[in-house]
């Protein structure tokens, strides 16, 4: 089983992804192909600074944990945000979730982990849907999220979507 960062710049698609738990990705995306998800996979939820449109206010942060509960295969209703068609996806099963606002911040800890090997230049390979995390930055990842992390259910409308929140 390998883990994934799945990345998400955008309140709608991260809405979508916690309501209906599961994820889409676009055609030309790159998760494509050998590091796509696949059923049994782990993933660590992300969300940019982007993703709550307020990024000199917010931080970057891992703030969720899944199990990708099917393959990633071709949709068969199409997915689009903002424009984009999303194409593919599979099924998660979201673990826990960390309240709005916590988890934990990627950028603090990006000289720590393997899969940064330019803690200078990260940010460069946050530009994807998956990104696939070594076994040691996983478990590393892991750890420092789960203090954090509440059931899925009571956290989920932390997350939903109000023009308020942005």
């Amino acid at each position: 089983m390998a883990a994934h960062l799945i990345i998400i710049g955008g309140h709608e698609p991260l809405a979508w992804v916690l309501d209906n738990q599961r994820m889409a990705f676009s055609a030309g995306s790159r998760s494509q192909g050998a590091a796509a998800p696949a059923k049994g996979d782990e993933i660590l939820l992300y969300t940019t600074r982007d993703c709550f449109r307020r990024p000199t206010r917010n931080r970057g942060r891992i703030m969720g944990l899944a199990t990708v509960t099917s393959e990633t295969a071709p949709l068969a209703d199409k997915v689009v945000f903002g424009g984009r068609r999303f194409t593919t996806g599979c099924t998660l099963r979201v673990h826990g979730l960390a309240p709005r606002g916590e988890g934990v911040v990627l950028a603090d800890l990006v000289t720590q982990l393997e899969v940064f090997p330019d803690p200078r230049h990260w940010s460069l390979r946050m530009r994807r849907a998956s990104l696939q995390l070594p076994d040691t930055d996983a478990d590393f990842l892991r750890r420092e999220l789960q203090p954090t992390l509440r059931p899925y259910r009571s956290v989920l409308g932390e997350y939903a979507f109000s023009p308020a929140l942005t």
